[in-house]
């Protein structure tokens, strides 16, 4: 249960950081000027599109905390064998972490209304994220050839569905990333909807690369041992 107090921790200080953003603690009646000055002031508060992906977001984010728990609570279990975590594994996590720094390059460079910059952003994003993808299948490749199959631990199996459903998480978003990279190389000048578009994808990946490394934490289990050592330094 340490690992899902510590997920949802980390879930709830994304959750609170994201709406910190939005201007919650605004008070309107404070501020000087014309009211569509002001963000959060007109008819609609935030983009349809936006308020969707948080939504999606806060689904997903319990899914994958139920995986957390049903792991947790599996492996304590005598028949558990821990399998070895194959050690591509840390080259597709560099690999993540390069797709969603390229994003967030994407992200500053529509703002700034460089439409190379953005282009050069999502394009290298998307293929960290292919190479991700198949380095995936490649570690999945080295343990079936090693013997550790699906049905033949409890271990194996929630190894297999767990990077799975990671990995269709991120093949939907690579196809929203293709549509909004195909959408910016059309235009000439970056529009707002390009750009919240970028947004969109950057906030995505992020959260995708929060949960493989809470998910690479629990399948290696330094999770576990972070949590340790947060508790004996509070005690």
């Amino acid at each position: 249960m340490s690992a899902v107090i510590l997920f949802l921790g980390v879930i709830a200080v994304i959750a609170g950081w994201w709406l910190s953003q939005q201007r919650l603690t605004s008070k309107p009646w404070l501020e000087e000027g014309s009211i569509h000055d002001f963000p959060g002031t007109g008819a609609v508060t935030w983009p349809a599109a936006k308020v969707g992906l948080g939504v999606f977001l806060a689904v997903a984010g319990c899914l994958f905390t139920l995986f957390v728990s049903a792991y947790s609570m599996r492996m304590t279990l005598v028949d558990w064998r821990a399998m070895p975590v194959p050690k591509v594994l840390w080259f597709n996590t560099g690999v993540l972490v390069l797709s969603s720094v390229a994003l967030h390059w994407a992200y500053i460079a529509a703002r700034r209304g460089d439409m190379d910059g953005v282009i050069v952003g999502l394009l290298a994003g998307g293929t960290s994220a292919i190479t991700f993808l198949a380095g995936q299948l490649l570690a999945w490749q080295q343990l079936g050839a090693a013997g550790y199959f699906v049905a033949s631990n409890p271990a194996n199996s929630f190894f297999y569905m767990i990077t799975a459903v990671h990995g269709l998480h991120l093949t939907g978003g690579l196809v929203a990333l293709g549509r909004t990279t195909a959408k910016v190389w059309r235009q000439d000048a970056m529009t707002a909807e390009m750009r919240l578009s970028v947004e969109l994808c950057t906030i995505y990946w992020h959260f995708l690369l929060l949960v493989w490394l809470v998910l690479l934490g629990l399948l290696t289990g330094w999770t576990n041992d972070f949590v340790d050592i947060c508790r004996q330094l509070l005690s």
